[in-house]
């Protein structure tokens, strides 16, 4: 029998197959000078999540910063947020990026930005969130078998402070604050923490300003220098 074109077209075909690997048609090499970068489903780090997870992976996000970073098209970047949080170092990893890009960045929070997307959130010179979008406070969970527990809490306290430090130093929110969120107790039934939502993440210093994509995309380009040819929209 002969064999399926149509098939064979697509294991060769290189845009179906970033479109598959990474969500996207093709790295930042567009026309526009605005690159979106989606963060969604859990953000996965050095463990594979079941193949059933919708996953963000770390190692794809990191190289499409790079090319960011490089390309001079590209004078901004829109990161777009639905996550429900995942691996701490993955997660900083991410934030540390998008914190030390020379180029414009804008957070857009939508649906969540939980837990480990907190800081992925605050990363960016100018952030938003959704009216109805929530943020999930919490401190640092673990999970699996816990051998030498006095060196795993120790460890645990660590990376707690690394995440309360970065969250702190790119948001309006002080230490006490974002401590007296992360231990509340009373609110989460099987967990301690606080649930934001909209106008209360911008209330507490975590989120500068509640909007939509028009908000966020218009103080993209007002970031931008006037200079360039690419700042203003396009008829």
């Amino acid at each position: 029998m002969p064999k399926n074109l149509a098939n064979e077209e697509e294991t060769q075909n290189p845009a179906l197959e970033n479109l598959q690997q990474l969500g996207e048609l093709r790295m930042p090499e567009s026309t526009s000078n605005i690159y979106c970068l989606t963060i969604v489903g859990q953000i996965e780090g050095h463990q594979v999540l079941q193949p059933q997870a919708k996953a963000t992976k770390y190692e794809h996000i990191i190289p499409q910063l790079f090319a960011v970073e490089q390309n001079p098209k590209v004078e901004g970047t829109l990161v777009i947020l639905n996550t429900a949080g995942g691996d701490v170092e993955a997660g900083l990893a991410i934030a540390e990026l998008l914190g030390s890009l020379s180029k414009p960045s804008v957070s857009l929070v939508l649906g969540g930005g939980h837990s480990i997307g907190i800081p992925i959130a605050v990363s960016c010179q100018k952030s938003f969130i959704a009216p109805t979008a929530t943020m999930t406070v919490h401190p640092i969970r673990y999970t699996g078998l816990v051998i030498n527990g006095h060196q795993q809490f120790e460890y645990l306290q660590k990376m707690q402070e690394r995440v309360v430090r970065f969250i702190c130093s790119h948001s309006k929110i002080d230490e006490e604050g974002l401590r007296h969120l992360m231990f509340k107790t009373g609110e989460l039934a099987q967990d301690i923490g606080t649930v934001l939502v909209g106008q209360e993440a911008v209330d507490t210093g975590l989120i500068q300003a509640v909007g939509g994509l028009k908000e966020a995309y218009k103080a993209l380009l007002d970031m931008i220098p006037e200079g360039s040819e690419d700042n203003k929209p396009k008829a």
